[in-house]
């Protein structure tokens, strides 16, 4: 959607998880956001209420910004397109794909987008066709066979009973699902499903009952799974030799940080801000955020909307230096004491 003079008013876009059907189907239909600026002068010929609107339209922008496609991203976005095309005719022992790494390091934006990118693959090519290509779960913690079995039913909108048992509804969903053409199906949370007790295999079984009955690509993503057990005991070795494993981590300060910055910054759209001047503090930002692209994103937009907010329309250090970030990111990086806007142009 592009926003500009002739239109800045946006309705409530609030963005609703993409855990059922129609939610994911909205996410997929998105554009990626758009906004053109007014020019100088008919920003400062605006009267308060239209400046009003305007502003606000600016606030729902950066609050999505964009989505900076990472070398993780991308590599994910292959080798899932890859088994898609191998499992293609494969009748047993499709392999998967367990993306794993440390928290806020992209997994889940990553394999929503592989989500996406194959779902309108699809679309292109059977335009006619009423089709499931993808299903998005995620594993439930404390969870059981039934509860996981009902997240699918939950997102495919099935109406259930009590006296429906995991089976029933695993059962059901397999055979819409096939009918439907599934072909790509992604659990997330992974991390939920523990070996080391009597629920965690018994959920673990149940979804190796989706992943033999459902001719479809299995693709995971987990909090270091390696490390909760994921692949201990004979269901975990099982599950790693049908699985092929991506992992993202946390960035280091590096050229490939500094243009995910200059990305970003691109896509402001502020009428003040000096270009340039935000990827002249990449070492600054790596510093603040520990190099979690969850962190710099919410850092930067934050910094964006405060400054549509206080009509600064600039993002600076002393700007900066107000924005917390994330608990975890705030406890291993704390915020560096004062300084001065004389440091802005510090560690490019």
């Amino acid at each position: 959607m592009v926003v500009g003079p002739e239109q800045f008013g946006m309705p409530d876009k609030r963005r609703m998880p993409t855990t059922t059907l129609p939610n994911w189907r909205c996410f997929v239909n998105e554009d990626m956001p758009e906004f053109e600026l007014f020019s100088e002068a008919q920003w400062r010929a605006m009267a308060a209420p239209e400046r009003d609107e305007y502003d606000e339209a600016r606030v729902d922008y950066h609050s999505e910004l964009i989505i900076v496609e990472t070398p993780a991203i991308r590599e994910i976005l292959h080798q899932g397109r890859l088994l898609t095309l191998v499992n293609r005719r494969e009748i047993s022992a499709r392999r998967g794909l367990i993306v794993s790494g440390p928290w806020a390091t992209g997994k889940s934006t990553a394999i929503k987008q592989l989500g996406r990118a194959h779902e309108l693959r699809v679309r292109r090519r059977y335009p006619d066709h009423d089709r499931i290509p993808v299903v998005y779960v995620s594993a439930p913690p404390n969870g059981s066979p039934r509860k996981l079995a009902t997240r699918f039913a939950h997102f495919l909108g099935l109406p259930l009973k009590s006296r429906h048992n995991e089976m029933d509804i695993a059962d059901a969903v397999c055979e819409i699902l096939t009918e439907a053409r599934c072909d790509l199906v992604l659990v997330d949370e992974i991390h939920n499903i523990q070996m080391g007790t009597s629920s965690g295999k018994d959920m673990s079984d149940h979804l190796k009952y989706f992943a033999e009955h459902i001719p479809a690509t299995f693709v995971y993503a987990g909090i270091n799974v390696e490390r909760e057990g994921l692949f201990t005991g004979v269901r975990g070795k099982q599950i790693a030799a049908r699985c092929v494993m991506q992992h993202t981590a946390n960035f280091p300060y590096g050229s490939e940080w500094r243009s995910m910055i200059a990305t970003m910054e691109h896509a402001l759209r502020l009428h003040r801000h000096d270009p340039g001047s935000l990827a002249r503090q990449a070492k600054y930002l790596h510093n603040r955020t520990g190099g979690s692209i969850s962190s710099l994103s919410h850092l930067i937009r934050a910094a964006a909307i405060s400054a549509i907010a206080d009509g600064s329309e600039q993002i600076t250090r002393r700007l900066l230096h107000t924005i917390t970030v994330d608990h975890s990111t705030q406890s291993d990086s704390p915020r560096p004491s004062r300084e001065t806007e004389d440091d802005i142009g510090d560690a490019a």
